[in-house]
């Protein structure tokens, strides 16, 4: 349902270490976690107390993926989808209320977000390849095994059972979301009080620079990745982005992006990116995702309905619109010569 494509940029604009109020470091690290690049900065009262708090985080991000990735063969979520259409399973209580999660998701976005989008049939390729669009027929059946109202939870014996044979979950960028708020919860809980986790784009923000100003989060055009339209200060929330700029197929002067509804197996069209603000990056990443999914005007019909979240769309033709809620002198908008659709 979702690639990850990494439109947001974080600016770093630190003073000298010596010039903080309070002795502090900054250190920062880069794996690569969940399928995905994790870039992680804490800052700490020094090296050591840096150091170790963000191996805590890999050991977190790590447990996570083993739980919930649908290609670890091991995990729990992979039990669920190799018993699909035989038998519920059992799976601990942190995997069930995800996926608990991700269904009330599905419900309130009508199926723009869907985690049994993993059964899809790959049948739309954004490589180059595609010379015509597949046959309404192979759509139709792409999502033969998609269908969030197929996913059976029991609460009272925390279980999970997909209806269908076939079926699959898997929770992607969704599950990159969770881990990083996951882990600004956790850091945050051990008394560091400034940091970033980023998941390709996908971020939690806690607390401040080393100067004491609000990190700044730039926001890249999509029609030209390299230059960087705006800048919002952050202290305390999330960032995710889902944007399609970079994989798209054109038919028929149409533009398809790579983001496909799991609802009809037609890929989404009408919007280039969504960037979500708001307190959690697991649901930011819901609204971002399905925003693209819905389009304008039913994304901001829905986002209208959750004020601790906030926006800016990018449409097709370049157009950018900021949500009425958006912070006001938080955003910081730079002139740049845009490349046209």
């Amino acid at each position: 349902m979702k690639t990850k494509s990494l439109s947001i940029v974080i600016f770093f604009t630190f003073l000298l270490f010596g010039l903080s109020c309070h002795s502090q470091v900054l250190r920062k690290r880069t794996t690569m976690l969940m399928g995905g690049r994790f870039d992680i900065s804490i800052i700490a009262k020094d090296s050591l107390a840096a150091e170790q708090n963000i191996d805590f985080i890999i050991t977190e991000i790590s447990r996570i993926e083993n739980l919930i990735s649908d290609w670890k063969p091991t995990s729990q979520v992979s039990e669920v989808n190799q018993n699909a259409g035989i038998r519920p399973v059992k799976v601990n209580q942190e995997v069930f209320d995800l996926t608990k999660r991700a269904l009330h998701l599905s419900k309130i976005t009508n199926g723009a977000f869907d985690i049994s989008f993993a059964a899809m049939d790959k049948i739309w390729k954004f490589d180059g390849s595609m010379t015509e669009m597949p046959s309404a027929e192979a759509i139709k059946k792409s999502v033969e095994k998609v269908g969030y109202t197929n996913i059976i939870l029991d609460s009272v014996n925390s279980t999970i059972f997909l209806k269908l044979k076939g079926m699959k979950i898997g929770f992607g960028a969704l599950g990159e979301g969770y881990a990083t708020h996951k882990c600004q919860q956790m850091m945050l809980a051990k008394g560091i009080e400034s940091g970033i986790v980023n998941a390709t784009g996908d971020m939690s923000v806690w607390g401040t620079q080393m100067n004491g100003k609000p990190w700044n989060i730039g926001i890249t055009n999509p029609f030209e990745p390299s230059l960087i339209l705006a800048t919002i200060s952050l202290k305390q929330g999330a960032v995710t982005t889902s944007g399609s700029y970079e994989k798209f197929v054109v038919f028929n002067g149409k533009r398809y992006s790579h983001i496909i509804n799991p609802a009809t197996g037609y890929p989404s069209t009408g919007l280039c990116s969504v960037t979500v603000f708001g307190p959690n990056a697991e649901t930011a990443n819901g609204f971002s995702t399905s925003a693209m999914v819905l389009g304008q005007k039913q994304a901001i019909q829905l986002l209208k309905k959750y004020p601790d979240y906030y926006y800016i769309m990018f449409t097709d033709s370049g157009k950018m619109i900021k949500s009425e809620n958006f912070p006001k002198h938080q955003l910081k908008r730079y002139k740049t010569k845009q490349k046209s659709n």
